[in-house]
């Protein structure tokens, strides 16, 4: 299925990641079914809560509101720690063989929102939000991984969890261009972005983002200005209605250039390689000009020198509810 399909990537879950040997020759084992070795494996590895590398084999890093806290405390501090625990994990995806990690996220911090994003923001500033996750970005990109800013165009403002109901979010457009939108268009030159499955009223009261050619067109490419490869989040995600066919179908249609489907069911992944094509030529150069941005790790790096100053500046932070 995998070779008939020929996809553009995979990506992984905490339920493919048993221990680094184990991984290691999953991902040799996917490079084999689909009868090449230049395929792109992603995960979601932000720390925290979205961990898909887990202890007793991985280490336990805390979420981004931790680093988010430690700049609001001297500023100099958080971008330091920001980029050691940044170097350190590059370090462990390359070794495993993944190429893409889901981060940063660079929705605003809102302590009114649903937990499904809760501390997985860095801040409730957009400048603070943006001076970290470009950090972390351009860290990620000059040590062999690309990045991904998540979810265009901001849904900090979530009351409800999009993995299991669609978000609408009633903030007016001058509310989101001075809010919300503010790092993803500091953020614009970036190569990677994905989208967001919740309903801005303000922008197309229809559609998900995710499933909306004004909001991907109008918003993300336009007003934003980002114009670098953007993928649709988990269209299995119970805040969207349909099959995965035609979801991918619409999410293409918007405008999205990548199609993430997670659910791992092998039958909707048949489905899926009935309708959809080859990428698209812009698409095609999107990616061209993302890969061009990344840097192979440095062979000689070691993390243990990192780790150990990391360690130094996190404290108490790694095991504590930053909320």
């Amino acid at each position: 299925m995998f070779r008939s399909l020929d996809p553009f990537g995979f990506i992984l879950f905490k339920r493919n990641c048993e221990s680094p040997e184990q991984l290691r020759y999953l991902i040799l084992e996917l490079k084999q079914a689909v009868g090449r070795d230049a395929i792109e494996i992603a995960i979601d590895q932000e720390g925290g809560r979205v961990s898909r590398l887990q202890p007793p084999h991985w280490p336990k890093y805390p979420p981004a509101r931790a680093f988010g806290l430690m700049y609001e405390r001297e500023p100099d501090w958080g971008i330091e720690a920001i980029k050691l625990y940044t170097r350190v994990l590059a370090h462990e995806l390359v070794t495993l063989g993944i190429t893409i990690n889901c981060a940063p996220v660079v929705d605003l911090f809102n302590p009114e929102g649903t937990p499904a994003i809760g501390d997985r923001a860095f801040s409730a500033s957009p400048s603070i939000v943006a001076a970290l996750a470009r950090a972390q970005a351009e860290t990620f990109l000059i040590n062999g991984i690309l990045p991904v800013i998540k979810h265009l165009p901001g849904h900090g403002k979530l009351k409800t969890d999009p993995h299991q109901v669609l978000p609408i979010i009633d903030a007016s457009r001058a509310e989101l261009e001075g809010q919300d939108f503010v790092p993803f268009e500091l953020l614009k030159d970036l190569p990677l972005g994905m989208n967001s499955h919740a309903i801005f009223t303000a922008l197309d009261p229809n559609n998900p983002a995710s499933l909306s050619s004004a909001v991907n067109t109008d918003v993300i490419r336009g007003r934003l200005g980002f114009d670098g490869l953007l993928l649709s989040d988990d269209i299995t995600m119970k805040a969207l209605k349909g099959t995965p066919g035609d979801l991918a179908l619409r999410a293409l249609e918007a405008g999205n250039d990548i199609v993430l489907h997670c659910s791992g069911d092998a039958s909707e992944m048949e489905a899926l390689a009935l309708v959809l094509e080859p990428m698209r030529h812009e698409s095609w150069a999107r990616w061209t000009h993302a890969k061009a941005m990344v840097t192979p790790i440095n062979p000689a790096y070691t993390p243990r020198e990192d780790a150990a100053r990391l360690d130094v500046l996190l404290g108490g932070l790694a095991f504590e509810d930053v909320g």
